[in-house]
């Protein structure tokens, strides 16, 4: 008696399953991305407004569009380094106001305020000088905010163009990554223990 074995083929090749798929690797892969965007632009409101605006004007200037020799690589480390430094040396700034309303900046000190502009007259003492003196956790907020600084230059095509020229796919998903835990890291020590400080490139304080 003869068998027929095309009964015991199945009519349908099987399917791929849902984690080996293609299209699924890439949806992941650019949820990953979409919600980073989200939490690099809600961090990049912690960072100096002045510093942030000249890095995004500049960044395509000097990696030159991404298209870098060793000379541009050179030169934008050196500016990607100068734009963290900023960030981190005015995260130790604040202001205050004076009796006629008038704002001024300064770096915080062990003793209190250090007043940096030139209308404030040396011999005038800085009201409530006790709340501007430095503490510790001024300089952890710095290096959260060199962290956030981070997460913004890694979003920057161009930047990791010239720096990166040549990733293997393994070290851009791991590009992708490594900004979603930096994000989420920050942003919950900013909300767990926010900034009092109001310094050159933040948001001043209510009057």
């Amino acid at each position: 008696m003869e068998i027929n074995n095309d009964a015991e083929q199945p009519l349908l090749p099987p399917t791929p399953t849902t984690t080996d798929h293609p299209s699924v690797k890439m949806s992941t892969l650019n949820k990953a991305m979409n919600q980073t965007f989200k939490c690099a632009a809600d961090l990049a409101n912690l960072l100096p407004t002045g510093t942030v605006v000249a890095f995004r004007l500049l960044s395509p200037i000097f990696a030159n569009g991404g298209h870098c020799n060793s000379a541009y690589r050179a030169l934008t480390a050196s500016f990607v380094a100068l734009c963290g430094l900023s960030c981190f040396t005015l995260s130790f700034t604040d202001s205050f106001y004076d009796k006629d309303g008038k704002v001024h900046y300064g770096f915080a000190t062990l003793k209190g305020l250090w007043i940096i502009d030139g209308v404030w007259r040396p011999n005038s003492p800085v009201p409530d000088a006790e709340k501007y003196r430095l503490r510790v956790m001024d300089f952890v907020h710095a290096l959260m905010t060199l962290l956030v600084f981070g997460v913004v230059t890694l979003f920057d095509q161009n930047t990791v163009a010239c720096l990166y020229p040549m990733l293997s796919p393994g070290a851009r998903e791991v590009l992708v990554v490594l900004p979603v835990g930096i994000s989420v890291v920050c942003g919950s020590f900013f909300v767990a223990f926010p900034t009092t400080r109001h310094g050159i490139g933040f948001p001043l304080s209510p009057k």
